[in-house]
């Protein structure tokens, strides 16, 4: 795009896309992984993060979400955060351990 970046090629874990109601829903019965659909990030100065609505996924490097501890203390396996909608609240996502995987061990 002309501004920001695509995101393409990460796994959900703890949940899946639902690209119809363009939101987190639960994962279906006997799936670990799923694929996230595209992501654009868009930067914009000063943003405040919303109340509500949506949910703060980590995105990590492999699923070993362990790694040593850099010197923002965050583990070396993690890259970054990003926003994904969701009419549950995070606490919800949080407790199925819900995160963006940039690939896959098997």
């Amino acid at each position: 795009p002309k501004v920001g970046c695509y995101i393409h090629g990460l796994f959900l874990e703890g949940a899946r896309w639902d690209g119809a109601a363009g939101q987190l829903a639960e994962s279906r019965p006997k799936e670990l992984y799923t694929e996230m659909a595209v992501i654009w990030l868009l930067p914009v100065a000063n943003r405040k993060p919303p109340e509500s609505g949506s949910y703060l996924c980590p995105i990590y490097k492999t699923l070993t979400r362990a790694g040593t501890l850099s010197t923002t203390g965050h583990s070396t396996n993690y890259v970054i955060a990003v926003e994904i909608p969701t009419d549950k609240p995070e606490k919800h996502w949080i407790k199925r351990g819900t995160a963006l995987i940039c690939a896959l061990d098997f």
